[in-house]
Protein backbone atom coordinates (compact mmCIF):
# COMPACT_ATOMS: atom_id res chain seq x y z
CA UNK A 1 0.00 0.00 0.00
CA UNK A 2 1.66 3.23 -1.16
CA UNK A 3 1.33 6.51 0.66
CA UNK A 4 0.02 9.56 -1.16
CA UNK A 5 2.87 11.97 -1.84
CA UNK A 6 2.28 15.40 -0.33
CA UNK A 7 4.25 18.29 -1.86
CA UNK A 8 6.89 19.50 0.57
CA UNK A 9 6.66 23.00 1.95
CA UNK A 10 9.30 25.25 0.42
CA UNK A 11 10.67 28.50 1.87
CA UNK A 12 8.71 31.61 0.93
CA UNK A 13 10.23 35.06 0.46
CA UNK A 14 10.09 35.88 4.17
CA UNK A 15 11.96 32.65 4.94
CA UNK A 16 14.61 33.37 2.33
CA UNK A 17 15.22 36.89 3.61
CA UNK A 18 15.22 35.96 7.30
CA UNK A 19 15.95 32.22 7.65
CA UNK A 20 16.47 32.29 11.43
CA UNK A 21 13.32 33.95 12.70
CA UNK A 22 11.83 34.20 16.17
CA UNK A 23 8.15 34.29 17.08
CA UNK A 24 8.50 38.01 17.70
CA UNK A 25 9.84 38.47 14.17
CA UNK A 26 6.96 36.42 12.80
CA UNK A 27 4.54 38.69 14.67
CA UNK A 28 6.30 41.68 13.14
CA UNK A 29 5.92 40.18 9.66
CA UNK A 30 2.21 39.64 10.27
CA UNK A 31 1.77 43.26 11.36
CA UNK A 32 3.81 44.47 8.38
CA UNK A 33 1.59 42.44 6.07
CA UNK A 34 -1.47 44.03 7.67
CA UNK A 35 0.02 47.45 7.02
CA UNK A 36 0.79 46.67 3.38
CA UNK A 37 -2.80 45.64 2.69
CA UNK A 38 -4.12 48.69 4.55
CA UNK A 39 -1.97 50.98 2.41
CA UNK A 40 -2.76 49.29 -0.90
CA UNK A 41 -6.47 49.33 -0.05
CA UNK A 42 -6.40 53.12 -0.40
CA UNK A 43 -5.08 52.98 -3.97
CA UNK A 44 -7.85 53.27 -6.53
CA UNK A 45 -7.50 53.24 -10.31
CA UNK A 46 -10.67 54.63 -11.94
CA UNK A 47 -12.04 52.60 -14.84
CA UNK A 48 -15.23 52.95 -16.93
CA UNK A 49 -17.17 50.13 -15.23
CA UNK A 50 -15.72 49.71 -11.74
CA UNK A 51 -12.53 51.08 -10.19
CA UNK A 52 -9.61 48.80 -9.35
CA UNK A 53 -8.45 48.96 -5.74
CA UNK A 54 -5.16 47.62 -4.42
CA UNK A 55 -6.68 45.43 -1.70
CA UNK A 56 -6.63 42.13 -3.57
CA UNK A 57 -3.14 42.80 -4.88
CA UNK A 58 -2.03 43.34 -1.28
CA UNK A 59 -3.69 40.09 -0.23
CA UNK A 60 -1.85 38.10 -2.90
CA UNK A 61 1.51 39.75 -2.27
CA UNK A 62 1.29 39.32 1.51
CA UNK A 63 0.09 35.73 1.27
CA UNK A 64 2.83 34.76 -1.17
CA UNK A 65 5.58 36.59 0.70
CA UNK A 66 4.67 35.38 4.18
CA UNK A 67 3.26 31.92 3.45
CA UNK A 68 -0.13 30.43 4.18
CA UNK A 69 -0.31 30.72 7.97
CA UNK A 70 1.34 34.10 8.43
CA UNK A 71 -0.46 35.48 5.38
CA UNK A 72 -3.85 34.39 6.73
CA UNK A 73 -2.91 35.79 10.16
CA UNK A 74 -2.02 39.14 8.58
CA UNK A 75 -5.39 39.35 6.83
CA UNK A 76 -7.27 38.22 9.92
CA UNK A 77 -5.50 41.01 11.81
CA UNK A 78 -6.47 43.42 9.02
CA UNK A 79 -10.09 42.33 9.35
CA UNK A 80 -10.16 42.67 13.15
CA UNK A 81 -8.33 46.01 13.18
CA UNK A 82 -10.78 47.36 10.62
CA UNK A 83 -13.82 46.15 12.57
CA UNK A 84 -12.33 47.72 15.70
CA UNK A 85 -12.56 51.10 13.97
CA UNK A 86 -9.20 51.68 12.28
CA UNK A 87 -9.73 53.20 8.79
CA UNK A 88 -7.90 50.40 6.95
CA UNK A 89 -10.56 49.25 4.51
CA UNK A 90 -10.87 50.77 1.04
CA UNK A 91 -11.82 54.45 1.15
CA UNK A 92 -10.47 54.71 4.72
CA UNK A 93 -13.53 52.84 5.98
CA UNK A 94 -13.62 50.91 9.23
CA UNK A 95 -15.75 50.07 12.25
CA UNK A 96 -18.54 47.53 12.91
CA UNK A 97 -20.83 49.31 10.45
CA UNK A 98 -18.59 47.97 7.68
CA UNK A 99 -20.36 44.64 8.09
CA UNK A 100 -23.45 46.21 6.53
CA UNK A 101 -21.53 47.10 3.38
CA UNK A 102 -22.30 44.81 0.44
CA UNK A 103 -18.55 44.46 -0.16
CA UNK A 104 -17.71 43.25 3.36
CA UNK A 105 -17.96 39.60 2.32
CA UNK A 106 -14.96 40.10 0.06
CA UNK A 107 -12.94 41.29 3.06
CA UNK A 108 -13.92 38.10 4.87
CA UNK A 109 -12.68 36.19 1.83
CA UNK A 110 -9.27 37.86 2.00
CA UNK A 111 -8.23 35.60 4.89
CA UNK A 112 -8.56 32.29 2.99
CA UNK A 113 -7.33 34.01 -0.18
CA UNK A 114 -4.04 34.91 1.52
CA UNK A 115 -3.80 31.32 2.78
CA UNK A 116 -4.24 29.99 -0.78
CA UNK A 117 -1.64 32.40 -2.21
CA UNK A 118 0.75 31.32 0.53
CA UNK A 119 0.00 27.64 -0.05
CA UNK A 120 1.01 27.96 -3.70
CA UNK A 121 4.11 29.92 -2.73
CA UNK A 122 5.08 27.13 -0.33
CA UNK A 123 5.03 24.78 -3.32
CA UNK A 124 7.38 27.16 -5.23
CA UNK A 125 4.70 28.24 -7.71
CA UNK A 126 5.65 31.84 -7.00
CA UNK A 127 9.08 31.57 -8.61
CA UNK A 128 7.97 31.39 -12.24
CA UNK A 129 5.56 33.86 -13.83
CA UNK A 130 3.23 31.33 -15.47
CA UNK A 131 2.87 29.15 -12.38
CA UNK A 132 2.55 32.31 -10.27
CA UNK A 133 -0.24 33.54 -12.49
CA UNK A 134 -2.15 30.27 -12.14
CA UNK A 135 -1.80 30.20 -8.37
CA UNK A 136 -2.61 33.88 -7.93
CA UNK A 137 -5.69 33.67 -10.15
CA UNK A 138 -6.91 30.83 -7.93
CA UNK A 139 -6.24 32.95 -4.83
CA UNK A 140 -8.00 35.95 -6.41
CA UNK A 141 -11.12 33.84 -7.00
CA UNK A 142 -11.47 32.91 -3.31
CA UNK A 143 -12.95 36.23 -2.05
CA UNK A 144 -15.79 35.89 -4.55
CA UNK A 145 -16.85 32.60 -2.92
CA UNK A 146 -17.76 34.55 0.21
CA UNK A 147 -18.18 37.99 -1.27
CA UNK A 148 -20.90 37.30 -3.82
CA UNK A 149 -23.30 35.47 -1.43
CA UNK A 150 -22.68 38.13 1.23
CA UNK A 151 -23.36 40.89 -1.29
CA UNK A 152 -26.62 39.17 -2.28
CA UNK A 153 -27.68 38.91 1.36
CA UNK A 154 -27.02 42.60 2.11
CA UNK A 155 -28.56 43.88 -1.11
CA UNK A 156 -31.65 41.71 -0.90
CA UNK A 157 -32.30 41.08 2.80
CA UNK A 158 -31.05 44.40 4.20
CA UNK A 159 -31.50 46.88 1.35
CA UNK A 160 -34.50 45.22 -0.27
CA UNK A 161 -33.05 45.23 -3.75
CA UNK A 162 -34.68 41.90 -4.75
CA UNK A 163 -31.95 40.99 -7.21
CA UNK A 164 -31.95 37.61 -8.91
CA UNK A 165 -28.85 35.56 -9.62
CA UNK A 166 -28.12 37.49 -12.80
CA UNK A 167 -28.36 40.81 -11.02
CA UNK A 168 -26.15 39.65 -8.17
CA UNK A 169 -23.47 38.41 -10.55
CA UNK A 170 -23.68 41.64 -12.54
CA UNK A 171 -23.17 43.62 -9.34
CA UNK A 172 -20.55 41.51 -7.61
CA UNK A 173 -18.69 39.29 -10.08
CA UNK A 174 -18.51 40.07 -13.79
CA UNK A 175 -17.26 43.69 -13.55
CA UNK A 176 -14.43 42.67 -11.22
CA UNK A 177 -12.94 39.82 -13.25
CA UNK A 178 -10.74 42.01 -15.53
CA UNK A 179 -9.29 43.90 -12.56
CA UNK A 180 -8.68 40.65 -10.70
CA UNK A 181 -6.76 39.24 -13.64
CA UNK A 182 -4.68 42.41 -13.92
CA UNK A 183 -3.77 42.26 -10.22
CA UNK A 184 -2.94 38.56 -10.39
CA UNK A 185 -0.71 39.25 -13.41
CA UNK A 186 1.02 42.12 -11.61
CA UNK A 187 1.70 39.90 -8.59
CA UNK A 188 2.95 37.19 -10.96
CA UNK A 189 5.55 39.69 -12.17
CA UNK A 190 6.52 41.18 -8.81
CA UNK A 191 6.96 38.02 -6.74
CA UNK A 192 9.17 36.11 -9.23
CA UNK A 193 11.18 39.32 -9.70
CA UNK A 194 11.70 39.46 -5.94
CA UNK A 195 12.93 35.87 -6.02
CA UNK A 196 15.40 36.76 -8.75
CA UNK A 197 16.67 39.54 -6.52
CA UNK A 198 17.07 37.11 -3.61
CA UNK A 199 19.03 34.68 -5.81
CA UNK A 200 21.25 37.51 -7.06
CA UNK A 201 22.06 38.47 -3.48
CA UNK A 202 22.85 34.86 -2.60
CA UNK A 203 25.24 34.58 -5.55
CA UNK A 204 27.18 37.63 -4.31
CA UNK A 205 27.77 36.07 -0.89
Amino acid sequence: MSAIAVPARRPVLADALAPHRTRLQDAGLVLAGTGVVALLAQITVPLPLVPITGQTLGVILVGAALGSRRGAAALLTYLLVGLAGAPVFAGFAGGPASMLSPSFGFILGFVPAAFVAGWFAERAWDRRPLLSMAGFVAASAVPFLLGVPYLAMILNAVMGAELGLGGVLAAGLWPFIPGGLVKAALAAVLIPAAWRGVRALDERD
